[in-house]
């Protein structure tokens, strides 16, 4: 009989759910997809739903379900910090340990109650620490047999950092830096301060950071101050935070206005389009430097733990592309495999696969990538889709010969036209791959105004991801051979760049932003870098059918791959979802499968 494995995460943010069978990942999806609800922390049960479907078996086969990490030490942790911050921590407690005490130390209630009616009804609950999810999401799809294992984030029940080594089916701890100390929960603070949503705007943070000349006096009298009296820094990457600047212990806000105030000079920023203060900016610089030096030190010191030459990344802190971009630039490892969901939506995978490969002992046999390129969501049939088109009244056009249709779209694309394009599965993580995607010309000067404006409807300083050939990779852009989870930061090739003015650091950020930095301006960031998604004809043939096409007609496999969604909505899941985002948009033609619609 089969072993099937349900991996749950939820309560928090990003919950989701994901199906192994005998260790295979079958399907993976995230709730927001599903409830339109960005960053959803409620059960699951549509992810359910989804996963049972794809995998078509008998619910009742399922006996084995496993939830990302250990309630009671969670809240161990909690009660623990109350004590800590009594009487001020009175306001945590009345916020925080009713629903504890009514739903999150009952985990084993609450999924019952879901799973039985689905039909899946006796089984046994896996509880994984929550690094350990981390850590298994990102070693055990992995192409390793052997590996360093690095997880950062804000804070599972006690860590916020670990140092795991993995061999075979084993991983064992090696070094863990525990809450209050927090990479995760310092990245946040000052990505609030400088006017984001926490566990959403840290990539606006990241994003915003190279405006700022690194170098600068400015930057670096911020990075001074912030380790002096925010954050201390050891030679192994342990880090410790003066508490006397965060709230989140003892009033669950992130930061101390006042004190940051004082230390910087600044109050919390309100502005967030182009006339923001330069100070945030080199604040924003200052963080994303101080983070990536952790990062690496980080790194180098699990090099020196393991002895390993390949290293895998998860937790929220490696979606930092940047510091992911520096560590592969740095060759301290000889490979790197990040797990694509590398935030919380990614423990439901991790720790099913824990428990298929610790609590049950299953061996580790993939010698090659086995995250199926992330594309483990939903398909819709072309039925499905026309049915619903001919229930809105759309005007359409079916091509069935995917070719006609590649070639019919890259011609679109080459006279400028921006698409939404719909294929196949959907992706699980935060990272559209190429099939849930927004796609445009990048040598077009104006584009990434044109995007972030009358589509995305964000701030005009976001840059744009470029997705490229994989054969054709080295062509455009420094030292990346192969990247297909848009993980990675690395720099455009300097025969594509522009010469830039004398005095263009003295630019204001929307002159910066309009600036023409290259000859494939709409990807390339202000500071000569792309996070580049790389497709072969294995990963995505689709895809990759359709860049070769825009490589016929110009001459450039490169295209702007940015998530299918609005600004503050999940990225679409379904025709429906695609279809509406398609008429609130500036999105000029919308691809759903063979499908073509063009705006009216």
């Amino acid at each position: 009989m089969k072993e099937i494995i349900l991996g749950i995460s939820f309560f928090y943010h990003d919950s989701s759910a994901a199906l192994l069978v005998d260790g295979e990942i079958i399907a993976a999806a995230q709730e927001e997809r599903f409830t339109r609800l960005k960053h959803d922390s409620s059960f699951p049960i549509n992810a359910i739903k989804y996963v049972l479907s794809e995998w078509g078996g008998n619910p009742s086969d399922i006996k084995f379900v496993s939830y990302y990490e250990k309630p009671f030490l969670k809240f161990e942790r909690i009660l623990e910090n109350i004590h800590s911050y009594a009487p001020s921590g009175l306001a945590v407690y009345l916020q925080l340990v009713p629903s504890w005490l009514k739903d999150k130390l009952n985990i084993k209630k609450t999924v019952n109650h879901y799973l039985n009616e689905l039909g899946i009804k006796k089984f046994e609950i896996f509880y994984p620490e929550h690094h350990l999810s981390h850590a298994a999401s990102a070693y055990y799809p992995s192409p390793f047999q052997e590996a360093a294992i690095l997880t950062v984030d804000g804070v599972g029940e006690w860590a916020t950092t670990t140092i795991m080594h993995a061999n075979g089916n084993k991983i064992k701890k090696l070094k863990e830096i525990k809450y209050p100390h927090s990479l995760g929960l310092f990245y946040s603070s000052f990505t609030s301060y400088c006017g984001f949503k926490v566990n959403d705007g840290e990539y606006k943070l990241m994003g915003l950071a190279p405006f700022s000349d690194a170098e600068s006096e400015a930057v670096q009298r911020f990075v001074s101050l912030i380790k002096k009296e925010i954050i201390s820094i050891y030679k192994d990457g342990s880090f410790t935070l003066n508490l006397e600047f965060f709230d989140f212990s003892s009033r669950l806000k992130m930061y101390r206005p006042k004190k940051w105030q004082e230390l910087l000079g600044i109050g919390p920023n309100k502005n967030l389009e182009y006339d923001v203060d330069e100070t945030y900016i080199n604040i924003c610089s200052a963080v994303q430097l101080i983070t990536e030096e952790i990062y690496l030190k980080l790194a180098r010191h699990a090099k020196e733990l393991t002895g390993s030459k390949n290293l895998c990344l998860a937790g929220g802190v490696a979606l930092n592309c940047v510091a992911n971009g520096l560590l592969a630039e740095k060759k301290i490892f000889e490979s790197i495999w990040i797990q694509p969901a590398s935030g919380d939506a990614g423990g439901a995978i991790g720790s099913a696969l824990a428990a298929h490969h610790i609590a049950l002992d299953s061996p580790k046999k993939n010698n090659q990538d086995s995250m199926k390129n992330s594309l483990l969501g939903p398909m819709y049939s072309e039925l499905e889709t026309l049915e619903f088109l001919k229930s809105k009244g759309a005007e359409f056009d079916v091509i069935e010969d995917f070719g006609s249709l590649s070639r019919r779209t890259a011609k679109l694309l080459e006279e400028g036209h921006i698409i939404g394009w719909f294929q196949d599965r959907m992706e699980y993580g935060p990272r559209a791959l190429g099939n849930r995607s927004i796609l445009a010309d990048p040598r077009v000067v104006d584009m990434q105004s044109k995007v972030n404006h009358k589509i995305k409807f964000r701030e005009g300083f976001r840059p744009f991801a470029p997705i490229v050939l994989e054969e054709d990779s080295l062509q455009y852009f420094e030292n990346i051979k192969s990247s297909p989870y848009m993980l990675l930061v690395t720099k455009v090739k300097k025969d594509l760049l522009t010469k830039r003015e004398e005095n263009f650091s003295k630019l204001s950020l929307k002159e910066k932003v309009q600036f023409n930095k290259s000859s494939l301006p709409a990807i390339t960031h202000v500071n000569n870098t792309s996070r580049v998604q790389t497709v072969s004809k294995e990963s995505n043939p689709k895809c990759h059918q359709l860049l070769s096409d825009f490589k016929e007609l110009t001459g450039t496999s490169v295209l702007i791959n940015t998530s299918f969604n609005e600004n503050n909505e999940p990225i679409v899941c379904s025709p429906k979802d695609a279809y509406q985002c398609f008429l609130n948009t500036g999105l000029d033609y919308l691809v759903l499968g063979n499908i073509l619609l063009k705006k009216s």
